[in-house]
């Protein structure tokens, strides 16, 4: 596509030359080196008992440091990368009065949001490609960790699915910034979804679900009722990004996890529950990309829904000068 790489080296440069990516991913950098410094710290302490885990590199990224692990602090605050690098990418041409100079040039429309969508998912691949790598030294200078072939092509699909997952969040902004003509219109749009769909569908599942399958606390619950309750609020928290994220990647980093549906170990016989004990291995990597593939699927589904719409957006609306 005529054009597209001019774009999109003009929107890279700007992505780095610009305060507020630095100043966000200086933050972004800080709070994982802390969290993972307390992490390994807690690590060295017990390394004895390290010695009977199968995965313990992961162990870096999956376990909570004073409030949350790395896993944890991606899910909910990494959408902000996303819509700081895009919630004025159009928008903002049109203020400065230079996106008729830019489709007034050789080159094809399509090429400027193409080049703008592409730039900042490069950027985020950076900015999440550096963090695990600054993760992983510590590991391995600090706490004397070094991660296995299967450990490796783990953290590998961790970052695959966080680029989609923010990716997702950069559609969406990138999509409020054709919506909307002011700024500070499409940013406030951009954070108010988030805020929705990362805190607010998931509170509105657990009021789905027990409106649903009511539990009553002053008698014994049916196993029934419980399972009904919990599938419920599964189905309806699915509607939240950040829930499809968080249960994809738990699976991905803890390879002991071999479901993301806790509805299923209910009703457990107690053959099934010896069974369970009994054969409780790490899941190979084959078998969590099984039980994780809806949720990614889901993610690049979205991400290509939002951006689809952006593009068609920007692609009939008319620039005036």
């Amino acid at each position: 596509m005529k054009g597209l790489y001019t774009i999109f080296k003009k929107e890279l440069c700007d992505h780095f030359s610009s305060y507020r990516f630095v100043i966000l991913f200086a933050l972004i950098a800080m709070i994982s080196v802390i969290t993972s410094y307390m992490v390994g710290v807690h690590l060295k302490e017990n390394l004895k008992g390290l010695a009977n885990t199968k995965f313990p590199f992961l162990m870096l990224f999956s376990t909570a440091g004073a409030l949350f692990s790395m896993v944890q602090f991606v899910g909910f605050f990494g959408p902000l990368i996303g819509l700081v690098l895009g919630f004025d990418s159009i928008n903002r041409e049109r203020a400065h009065r230079t996106l008729v100079k830019l489709v007034s040039q050789p080159i094809y429309r399509d090429s400027v949001i193409n080049g703008k969508f592409l730039a900042g998912v490069t950027t985020i691949t950076i900015m999440l490609v550096s963090i695990v790598m600054a993760i992983s030294g510590f590991g391995m200078a600090f706490v004397g960790l070094v991660p296995g072939i299967e450990e490796v092509l783990r953290l590998f699909l961790y970052i695959l699915i966080s680029i989609f997952y923010i990716s997702f969040w950069l559609g969406i902004s990138i999509m409020f910034s054709t919506f909307f003509d002011s700024i500070a219109t499409s940013a406030l749009a951009s954070v108010a979804l988030w805020i929705f769909l990362s805190f607010f569908v998931p509170l509105g599942a657990n009021v789905a679900a027990n409106t649903a399958a009511p539990i009553n606390s002053q008698k014994e619950s049916q196993i029934e009722t419980l399972k009904k309750n919990l599938r419920v609020k599964e189905m309806a928290s699915l509607f939240s990004p950040t829930v499809l994220y968080s249960e994809a990647t738990a699976t991905i980093i803890d390879p002991r996890l071999n479901t993301t549906r806790a509805s299923s170990v209910l009703g457990m016989g107690p053959v099934e529950q010896l069974l369970a004990s009994r054969f409780k291995n790490p899941l190979p990597l084959n078998q969590s990309i099984i039980v994780v593939l809806p949720h990614i699927t889901a993610l690049v589904a979205i991400t290509m829904i939002c951006f689809a719409i952006s593009y068609i957006t920007f692609m009939i609306q008319e620039i005036r000068t």
